[in-house]
């Protein structure tokens, strides 16, 4: 007999799954789950926050996996999974819900509906091509506006018209045109910091330090307004990186040799 054993008493070790990153993934995933079922309750600055809050959780189970060396295979595809919830679908219902559902049919169709789903089918189609290049492209910089930071726009913009009690009905052009650039610019091909490298290093300069700072507190101070301002320049970066350097070599092929 072997000395093994026999070959149905050999048994390989159970495969298991990191339970810190995927408990953050779980969690954010929680956030855009109750996001959806507060916009369908009408709770609409509730569903703004949480969607933030998703956000946020999102951010740290890729750098608690990194950190700890747990990345795994399944762990992205959980988390492109949750992601697609808390930034694809949850935003675009709370668009919905808020503001494009107030058009009338009979003059309008289902373009609200339409709307919403444009944006939710581009952010399925900017994380699957994310997961395509994961490994090859340079991970400094996103191809089209991430998932996330789209749908920090909206989730933001709603809940300053919340505070300034500005109802969705009144406000329909600004949510189209802010679902249909947010989801067209995260399946463009405009180039994006991605600040992943930033903790990497053990030293950072005193200026980004100081900097930092300053965020924190101004966004400390007023939540809503400052999330929506960061979210829309970073989102306008893009494209204007793309114009800045489109005019740079157009005045170099124009600019005439001594």
């Amino acid at each position: 007999m072997n000395a093994q054993g026999p070959a149905h008493q050999r048994r390989e070790p159970g495969r298991g799954i990191y339970l810190l990153p995927n408990l953050f993934t779980t969690s954010a995933l929680l956030a855009g789950f109750y996001a959806i079922i507060a916009s369908i309750n009408g709770q609409f600055e509730t569903a703004a926050i949480a969607i933030l809050v998703a956000m946020v959780l999102d951010g740290f189970d890729g750098r608690v996996a990194r950190m700890t060396n747990t990345t795994t295979a399944f762990g992205a595809e959980y988390d492109s999974m949750a992601d697609m919830v808390s930034f694809g679908a949850a935003p675009s219902l709370l668009i919905y819900t808020w503001s494009l559902s107030s058009l009338p049919v009979s003059e309008y169709g289902q373009l609200g509906w339409v709307v919403c789903f444009v944006y939710t089918g581009c952010c399925g189609l900017r994380l699957a091509r994310f997961n395509v290049a994961v490994g090859t492209a340079d991970k400094r910089f996103f191809q089209g506006l991430a998932c996330p930071a789209a749908a920090a726009v909206l989730a933001s913009l709603v809940w300053v018209c919340a505070e300034f009690g500005a109802k969705g009905e009144e406000l329909v052009v600004l949510a189209i045109f802010a679902t249909l650039s947010t989801g067209l610019l995260m399946v463009s091909t405009f180039m994006y910091y991605s600040f992943k490298d930033l903790g990497e290093s053990k030293k950072v300069p005193f200026a980004m330090l100081l900097g930092l700072l300053l965020l924190l507190v101004t966004t400390a101070v007023d939540p809503p307004k400052m999330i929506l301002i960061a979210s829309s320049i970073y989102a306008a970066a893009g494209p204007s990186y793309a114009l800045f350097r489109w005019l740079r070599k157009r005045n170099k092929r124009t600019t005439p040799r001594d």
